[in-house]
């Protein structure tokens, strides 16, 4: 199957938390009866995340306007809440459905349920995080599980390159990183190296703060205490920008720090226009769920899918915010 660039617009999604992980071995998904719509699946990542809202609200009118399928949304209340995650994959499969859409929240823990769902006979489309190709291998899905995202590395790079161009050359930066166990977080970690490296710029430090607002403004308090020369963070999502844009103003620094951040949330879209945050990335949330769940029907369909379906990316400033 060879890639194909898929055309998205953006958005993302809000999701119900399920319960906990179960145990031995995944039953048979039950069969469909006749002239009865199937049951598609989207697992997402935090209810807090603006991402995830959009994408669900997409995914949603996606599904309303193909009228073929019923659509099940659920995910977890934060983006390290691996277990229920775990939990709502075993739970979608023991309901009947005949295919899952996730956006998983660890590249490898969600390969052991997953699996689990395609020895059910369960059609399995992986979006947004891309499971661990080494992993799935292993687990002998590889050749079963298509992922449908975008290239998280070179959209950071992008992102990165506008704040190294704002900055100059031997500006201090700190990176927020996301999931250590996700790896989008370590392709956008990997695309902002590649950015400071290109740019000239002085990488001070680099720090997870789990995609989560709160624990941005924390961690980016304590880091701009413990450098308070730097100039720029590079943000792996907006949620953690506007986190440490909240630090930047507690300590008095509006102006003097800019940001590079990655999703383009409605939220993010003012300090774009006011100059604060100098880039985001647009990578298309909704339309990568409406993408996900197309891809699943088609594999309900008898149709084979693998490998990487690549999705578009929009670099976002100050001239084309909105």
């Amino acid at each position: 199957m060879k890639k194909q660039i898929i055309a998205v617009a953006g958005l993302a999604l809000a999701l119900t938390a399920c319960g906990k992980e179960g145990g031995g071995t995944t039953a048979s998904a039950p069969a469909a009866k006749p002239g009865e719509k199937p049951a598609v699946c989207l697992v997402m990542k935090s209810l807090a995340n603006e991402f995830f809202q959009q994408m669900q609200k997409g995914a949603e009118e996606h599904a309303a306007k193909r009228g073929d399928l019923t659509l099940q949304v659920t995910g977890i209340q934060n983006e390290t809440d691996i277990d229920n995650q775990v939990a709502a994959v075993e739970k979608c499969v023991t309901q009947g459905a005949k295919a899952v859409v996730i956006a998983p929240a660890d590249s490898r823990a969600l390969i052991a349920p997953l699996k689990r769902a395609v020895d059910a006979g369960v059609k399995v489309v992986n979006i947004d995080v891309q499971l661990e190709e080494a992993a799935m291998k292993s687990a002998g899905i590889a050749d079963k599980v298509p992922f449908v995202g975008p290239d998280n590395r070179d959209g950071a790079k992008q992102s990165g390159m506008v704040l190294a161009k704002e900055l100059g050359k031997d500006a201090e930066v700190i990176i927020l990183e996301g999931n250590p166990g996700a790896a989008n977080a370590a392709q956008r970690k990997a695309g902002f190296e590649d950015a400071i490296k290109e740019g000239g710029l002085k990488l001070v430090d680099s720090k997870t703060a789990h995609w989560e607002t709160d624990e941005a403004h924390t961690v980016f308090g304590n880091l701009l205490s413990a450098h308070p020369t730097i100039k720029g963070v590079l943000a792996a999502n907006d949620n953690m920008a506007l986190g440490a844009l909240k630090a930047i103003e507690e300590q008095g620094k509006k102006g003097q720090i800019k940001v590079a951040a990655f999703d383009n949330i409605p939220a993010i879209q003012q300090y774009v226009k006011d100059g604060s945050v100098v880039s985001t990335l647009d990578q298309f949330g909704a339309q990568q769920a409406s993408y996900g769940i197309d891809f699943a029907m088609k594999m309900i369909g008898g149709e084979n899918f693998s490998g990487w379906q690549k999705t578009e990316i929009k670099l976002i400033t100050k001239d084309n915010v909105g």
